[in-house]
């Protein structure tokens, strides 16, 4: 294969090269081979130098593949990343590889982030009436952007005074993002059209991708999600999310509450009474259960550097940060995967089944599959008879997904991220108190949630909405069958029938009738040059003897073709 589709695509070969010599360089040059990419490997080697190469006789694959996207910088590690909540696409072993690509790099000079501020709000004069001060040294600094803890200017009624959170876009990170997405799609498509049983698509992958860092990369997204979830928290003390200065936001400027805490990954539970512990836990669980499966809009990232202890662990308060990866599902499907969960915790097979196959869109064929049943049934078994304390919820939903995709039905990526947030806010709530039960937490608060479905006004609001839809439904209707109507008088109804399934049967009646045509123009012609050949022994007929031998000839020579050729059709259907 040549280079030349990626070639028209792609305008920035000099990255591409470069892309291509660093996973060479770690032990990928045989994909980028088969991929016919070799030359632009070499091109690599001349544009970025001869680096050392990699000793990766013993280094495993993931490992490798994680040192080459922190070399290939803030896009590839944020892809790093994002895989690593993939569950159903990514081995177990690599996701624990990925999640090792930290956020923490050197961060820009005050200067460049100095200059981005005035940009942004009208100069010096403008960054000067919105903040009294900027910390210069950053707070953290990550791939794509950085922290500086800042202090507003007070407004004249008083409000909104106090340390705020300034989160900067890194300068030209955008155009960084774009050269190497543009690289990605096409190799997504290359890897596509090389290795077509992956079980999912590279191209959609990438597509998803794409989604996601460009909500990343505009912070009023950002803003905006962070604003949203605290609205589903409203007034609640124990669940707590920074509040959004809309005056000193933009694009490229996130201005937030400074929650002052520890971060639970700094935290250590010791200090803490079991009290709370336990409260710390269960708000953290009841928050993001309460996102999933009540409101469907979800923090997709709750580990424990996102989330924040009030008073130091005090009292149980938790806060939630950094909310650019969220995830949505609708109202029905959040339903389904309450009824999931709910079928798994009580170890009904069936209504996992049903449930499964209402999130993924399964045929029901593929459901009723005995080794998918009986693999399913394995993993809800592990329910049976076993100790609440003993059992790890996201651990079975990880696992039953992974089931699903093993036997190729394909799991819808909000579900996966939504998996994800019930697996890490699981571990998080183990880590500070082992013994607390998450099931036996779990299982109330689903219950609550069905009967809340199935109340006196729940089922009304539903009646309503379906009477409504056939009433709406009745007022079209004539509407609809007027044109049928009006081509019935014409006698202009006509019905186009297609049949599926026919076009084998009928090449296979093709080939055979071809076969007899042919095998009697041969007949013909050996029998008529026979009778030439016997006529032509009187005196004077040499030349007709010339002519049925030629005959006899060009009789053989079609069966031989005709021999050849149904061999090779026949050795064709059965490759």
């Amino acid at each position: 294969m040549t280079i030349n589709p990626v070639s028209r695509r792609i305008q920035h070969v000099h990255r591409y090269a470069q892309l291509l010599e660093v996973l060479a360089r770690h032990g990928f040059a045989d994909l980028s081979q088969k991929l016919g990419l070799g030359s632009l490997i070499d091109r690599g080697r001349a544009v970025i130098g001869a680096a050392p190469r990699t000793n990766h006789e013993h280094v495993p694959v993931a490992a490798r593949l994680r040192l080459a996207m922190q070399e290939l910088g803030p896009t590839f590690v944020k892809l790093g990343q994002v895989m690593s909540t993939r569950a159903d696409l990514v081995p177990p072993e690599w996701i624990e590889e990925f999640k090792k690509l930290q956020n923490n790099v050197p961060g820009v000079e005050y200067s460049v982030v100095e200059e981005l501020l005035e940009e942004e709000f009208g100069g010096a004069d403008g960054v000067r009436r919105l903040f009294k001060s900027i910390d210069k040294a950053p707070l953290a600094a990550g791939s794509m952007a950085q922290v500086h803890l800042a202090q507003l200017r007070s407004p004249e009624d008083g409000s909104h005074a106090g340390r705020v959170v300034l989160k900067v876009l890194r300068p030209g990170i955008r155009r960084v993002i774009a050269v190497d997405m543009e690289i990605l799609h096409s190799l997504a498509e290359l890897v596509e059209t090389h290795f077509a049983d992956l079980g999912y698509s590279p191209t959609e992958v990438v597509n998803e991708f794409a989604k996601e860092l460009a909500r990343e990369v505009d912070l009023m997204h950002e803003g905006r999600s962070t604003e949203r979830l605290g609205a589903q928290f409203d007034g609640d003390a124990g669940v707590v999310f920074p509040m959004v200065y809309w005056e000193a936001t933009t694009r490229n400027v996130l201005t937030m509450d400074h929650i002052e805490g520890t971060v639970l990954a700094d935290l250590d539970p010791a200090t803490l009474s079991s009290e709370d512990r336990r409260a710390l836990v269960e708000n953290g669980a009841r928050a993001v259960f309460s996102q999933c499966l009540e409101h469907g809009f979800f923090h997709a990232d709750p580990h424990p550097g996102n989330l924040i202890a009030l008073k130091d662990g005090k009292g149980g308060a938790i806060a939630f940060i950094d909310c650019g990866m969220t995830g949505q599902v609708d109202t029905r499907t959040a339903r389904q995967l309450a009824d999931l969960v709910m079928g798994v915790v009580s170890g009904d097979l069936d209504k996992v089944m049903a449930a499964a196959g209402a999130i993924t869109s399964a045929e029901q064929e593929k459901l009723d599959d005995r080794t998918l049943r009986a693999d399913v049934h394995g993993i809800v078994s592990q329910f049976q008879g076993t100790p609440l304390d003993r059992l790890n919820l996201g651990g079975v939903l990880t696992d039953f997904f992974a089931t699903l995709r093993r036997h190729r039905i394909r799991c819808p990526a909000d579900i996966v991220l939504l998996i994800k947030a019930l697996t890490t806010i699981e571990s998080v709530g183990r880590d500070i108190d082992p013994t607390f039960e998450m099931v036996a937490f779990v299982r109330p608060y689903l219950d609550d949630l069905v009967r809340k479905r199935y109340s006196a006004s729940a089922v009304r609001g539903r009646f309503e909405r379906s009477a409504l839809a056939y009433m709406e439904l009745l007022e079209d209707l004539p509407g609809e069958l007027r044109p049928f109507i009006a081509q019935l008088r014409k006698n202009k109804v006509g019905v186009n029938l297609e049949h599926r399934g026919l076009d084998k049967l009928t090449g296979t009646i093709e080939h055979a009738s071809r076969n007899i045509s042919f095998a009697l123009i041969i007949s013909a012609m050996f029998v008529g040059s026979s009778i030439i050949i016997m006529a032509s022994r009187a005196p004077g007929m040499v030349t007709f003897t010339a002519v049925g031998i030629a005959g006899v000839v060009a009789s053989v020579v079609l069966v031989v073709v005709m021999t050849i050729s149904n061999r090779k059709k026949k050795s064709g259907r059965g490759g």
